[in-house]
C-alpha cells in the first residue's frame, strides 16, 4: 500500500525524472486533457461580443463561399434599405472584392436603436 501512495505522491509533486515511464504518463495525461477536454467540457470561452468601433468591419465565415459582414450604422449612413445596400457594398468591396449581397438586416441595441448592419454575402 505504501508503494501506491509513493507513486501517487510522485505524480502530485512531479518528482519523476524526465524520460521515465511515470513522467511520460503524466505528460500524456496532460496532453490528452488539453486536446480532448474542450470537446466534452464547455469552458464558456467564447469571444466577447463587444460593440463595433467606428469604421470597424467584422467578418464571420458562413458556409461555402459565404460571409457575414457587420458594419457600424454610422459608417453605412443611409435612410432606406436601397441606400443601406449600396453603402454597405461600398464599404466592404475593398476587402471582399466582387460579392453578391444576399440580405441586409439592422442590429439593434436594447432600446431598439440601430447600432450596426449585418449582411450576408457570397461570391
Amino acid at each position: 500500500m505504501s508503494r501506491i501512495w509513493r507513486t501517487i505522491k510522485g505524480y502530485i509533486f512531479w518528482t519523476y525524472e524526465r524520460g521515465s515511464f511515470h513522467y511520460d504518463v503524466m505528460v500524456t495525461l496532460i496532453l490528452v486533457f488539453i486536446f480532448v477536454a474542450p470537446r466534452f467540457i464547455d469552458f464558456q470561452d467564447h469571444p466577447a461580443d463587444h460593440p463595433l468601433q467606428s469604421g470597424e468591419i467584422r467578418v464571420t465565415p458562413n458556409g461555402n463561399k459565404g460571409f457575414i459582414y457587420q458594419v457600424d450604422a454610422a459608417a453605412v449612413d443611409a435612410q432606406d434599405e436601397g441606400m443601406v445596400r449600396v453603402n454597405f457594398l461600398r464599404l466592404i468591396r475593398p476587402m471582399s472584392g466582387s460579392v453578391t449581397l444576399d440580405r441586409v438586416e439592422p442590429v439593434r441595441d436594447a432600446s431598439g436603436r440601430i447600432v450596426a448592419y449585418r449582411a450576408w454575402v457570397h461570391r
